[in-house]
């Protein structure tokens, strides 16, 4: 392992391109060991972290401050690296097809200042055959170089989750691929260095890139079995959740629950196994059946939060959280802007608070100004959209301050709130 051991020496520099809630991570953690180059085109980001700030909140201003990470967004730093590694996001387009457009520009950049001798990864979550078949003819094209002979390639999938405080890039066993035996062995080194659960290696490039899609699209089927549930429980008057715990005391079952699923993988990833299936002319069934359950599940809930409203005089709805997910403070993509723009539908705009939104996405993405939790007040409607802590900490007097007549209607998305004891004070109360 040559490289892995040059680079182990300081004697070789590892660059990360794409510094958001996945690369940043990356770059900090490989800092505290190697020479590391944190590239990105978005100036105001490097400079936030240049400043000691971590908008993202996944590894906090402290360790940002600490970190010897070179910030940069000067491409050609590029040069110095000779392990490159690119986490960039993959969205999908309105059509719901790949968008590709960020791994081909991070590729074209990667290629433009590529050094003979490197390594490029790719942890971005793609379509198997991506690596190969879309982004190693641009490494090539741009840096006049040959695959396999001047510069290798491998892959290996990020499995950050956004949020989550307990399971890291360190704690999480990391699958690694190659496009030969060398490369493999050399990437293996690499991220062994920082990842205590240790590596997976995988036969192939295009197995890793399988592994990742499945993951999220497992996860997304098995939420949208339980989101139909919900509507199927919904109708026969049953509580879902009173049936989830009942079912979860069998040692088998899996612990699932309703909820909007957003964000940037569980909602986007089985979408580009999808697209690939159809190029070799399969047609999903599941997955696709599954995908459309889910992305209608916002509408969903505020259809239900209007037949709430209908039973009831209401003129003052709130909202609690925008983001995709709990605790996070990432707005891109959240399943509560359905919720939202159904609601308007019927004339019906939510003041909406969350105390962990970045404020301006909220604004760019949404059209929506975040109110403090203190002017939830005089409200007949609560929607408890996301299960941010800060949320599952309110007190029943908290709640029924923001309240015009201490009591109304709560919409308990997640169902973060106990729904007996809210139902015996009064509250109307439902959840998925």
């Amino acid at each position: 392992m040559y490289l892995c051991e040059k680079i182990k020496n300081k004697q070789e520099k590892l660059a990360l391109v794409g510094l958001g809630y996945v690369g940043m991570p990356i770059a900090v953690e490989f800092s505290k060991h190697v020479d590391v180059i944190g590239f990105d085109i978005n100036k105001k980001k490097i400079e936030a972290y240049r400043n000691g700030i971590d908008p993202t909140k996944e590894v906090g201003d402290e360790a940002i401050k600490d970190c010897s990470v070179d910030w940069t967004y000067d491409e050609t730093r590029l040069k110095e690296a000779k392990f490159i590694i690119v986490a960039v996001p993959t969205p999908v387009k309105s059509d719901n097809t790949p968008d590709l457009d960020p791994v081909i520009g991070s590729s074209e950049i990667v290629g433009r200042n590529l050094a003979k001798g490197s390594i490029v990864v790719y942890e971005s979550t793609v379509y198997p055959g991506v690596t190969e078949e879309v982004c190693v003819p641009i490494l090539e094209k741009e840096s006049g170089m040959k695959c396999g002979v001047d510069f290798k390639v491998g892959y290996s999938p990020e499995r950050i989750n956004p949020g989550d405080k307990v399971h890291r890039l360190t704690t999480i066993k990391k699958i690694v691929s190659g496009m030969d035996k060398e490369s493999l062995e050399e990437i293996a080194g690499i991220y062994g260095i920082v990842v205590a659960a240790g590596v997976h290696k995988a036969p192939s490039i295009k197995t890793a890139e399988a592994a990742k899609v499945i993951e999220n699209s497992q996860r997304d089927i098995n939420i949208a079995f339980m989101n139909e549930l919900s509507i199927i429980f919904n109708k026969m008057g049953i509580d879902t959740l009173e049936v989830l715990e009942a079912a979860g005391t069998k040692w088998n079952f899996l612990p699932f629950r309703p909820g909007l699923v957003g964000g940037h993988c569980i909602g986007i990833d089985p979408y580009y196994l999808t697209y690939r299936a159809e190029q070799f002319g399969y047609h999903s069934q599941i997955i696709l059946s599954g995908r459309r359950i889910n992305d209608d599940m916002g509408k969903y809930v505020a259809e239900q939060t209007v037949k709430q409203l209908i039973k009831s005089d209401v003129s003052k709805v709130g909202c609690l959280g925008i983001t995709f997910k709990e605790d996070c403070p990432d707005a891109r993509n959240s399943k509560v802007d359905d919720i939202l723009k159904e609601l308007k539908e019927y004339g019906i705009s939510p003041i909406v608070c969350d105390p962990v939104a970045d404020a301006d996405d909220a604004k760019r993405f949404y059209g929506v100004d975040l109110v403090p939790v203190n002017e939830m007040k005089d409200l007949d409607c609560l929607i408890i959209a996301v299960a941010h802590k800060e949320f599952k900490a309110l007190t029943n007097d908290d709640i029924s301050n923001m309240f015009k007549n201490g009591k109304g209607i709560i919409i308990d998305v997640k169902g973060v709130k106990d729904k007996n004891e809210l139902l015996s004070l009064g509250y109307s109360y439902w959840r998925l």
